[in-house]
């Protein structure tokens, strides 16, 4: 099989481009300074991202690694114990920046498909004594990214912030790819934000935006997150080119979203007729699938590097997995080569 002459590229959704509709809004957007007064088009945005999460107020910043690490200083103030699924992305993929520069610690508990064990959820949360500053947050993640993708369902996330209330504790979601959870439960966002006291989204990866992600919630606790930007260098100056690239994606991309499971779907099932030790269809809920190659007799970065070969870049999610993401610049065609690639390798 010989390699095609453009690589499809299935190793994340940050590789979106941004529309026409996009580049003709960012041509036109205002040019205020947004950490001195403000600008108009990003106060566009972050009212557009409060209003599609049901929540009172947004604050746009560069990376969603940025915004759930303003949303642990926010609601903790550098203190207590954070409670977070063991795989999460915020506990796994950024860098530490939860206990190096947030200043708080962590407990890792179990789950399956990204929902942590409610029971040992529970039996996690302390209250602050004279010898320790217990649990000031919760973190749950929809869509889980290495959980495949998977979509938190709803009864469990409303049980998780049940028993935060009860304990006086908040709840930040790292909904990066909120939106595909959304579709994939058929409901509007704000179904989701509404077990959460503040959620953060990205503008970029399936919505197609070329930067940013924005934090949403009480009026009062986006107010408190303004500093904590500040300090951690997420304030920006002309920033409304960006922002009206967001908001052309919240108009436009959402509806869109549903395709992209489609592919991944498609993937799937190709990869699980090729052998269904590679992948499980029923586990797909998004534009995420994993690729299981530990019994394949190759690792998976040698599966990584005979597929670019072939024409097809993936990433290697850990040394037995591989990951595939579909976004809008992949077509069924695609995953059709895709898929025979992976046969050839195989």
């Amino acid at each position: 099989m010989n390699a095609p002459d453009a690589l499809i590229d299935l190793r994340t959704d940050t590789v979106t481009r941004p529309t026409t509709a996009m580049l003709e809004a960012m041509q036109s957007a205002t040019q205020g300074d947004d950490s001195r007064d403000g600008d108009e088009t990003v106060m566009k945005l972050e009212a557009l991202a409060a209003t599609r999460t049901g929540k009172e107020a947004g604050l746009f910043m560069p990376s969603g690694t940025m915004t759930n690490l303003v949303a642990v200083l926010a609601h903790t103030s550098r203190a207590g114990e954070v409670l977070i699924e063991r795989s999460a992305h915020m506990l796994n993929t950024e860098l530490g920046g939860m206990s190096a520069v947030a200043g708080v610690f962590y407990k890792a508990i179990d789950g399956h498909r990204g929902a942590m064990n409610e029971e040992k959820l529970a039996d996690a949360i302390r209250p602050m004594t004279r010898n320790n500053f217990g649990t000031s947050l919760i973190c749950l993640e929809n869509s889980h990214n290495n959980a495949g993708g998977a979509v938190l369902p709803l009864a469990h996330m409303a049980r998780v912030h049940a028993l935060a209330r009860d304990h006086g504790i908040p709840v930040h979601t790292d909904g990066a790819r909120l939106f595909n959870a959304a579709v994939a439960l058929g409901v509007t966002a704000d179904r989701i934000t509404q077990h959460t006291d503040s959620v953060s989204f990205c503008v970029s990866k399936g919505l197609s935006a070329p930067v940013g992600s924005v934090l949403c919630g009480p009026r009062a606790f986006i107010e408190r997150a303004r500093p904590f930007r500040r300090m951690v260098g997420g304030n920006m100056r002309q920033a409304g080119f960006i922002a009206a690239a967001g908001i052309v994606a919240l108009d436009t991309m959402m509806d869109r979203l549903h395709e992209d499971h489609a592919t991944a779907r498609q993937l799937a099932a190709g990869l699980a007729a090729i052998d269904p030790a590679l992948t499980d269809p029923a586990e797909v809920d998004t534009n995420i699938v994993r690729m299981q190659v530990g019994h394949t007799g190759r690792s998976a970065a040698e599966w990584s590097t005979a597929l670019h070969a072939l024409g097809i870049a993936v990433s290697p999610a850990d040394s037995r997995s591989l990951r595939f993401v579909t976004h809008r610049h992949v077509t069924a065609a695609d995953i059709d080569c895709a898929i025979a690639a992976c046969r050839a390798v195989r």
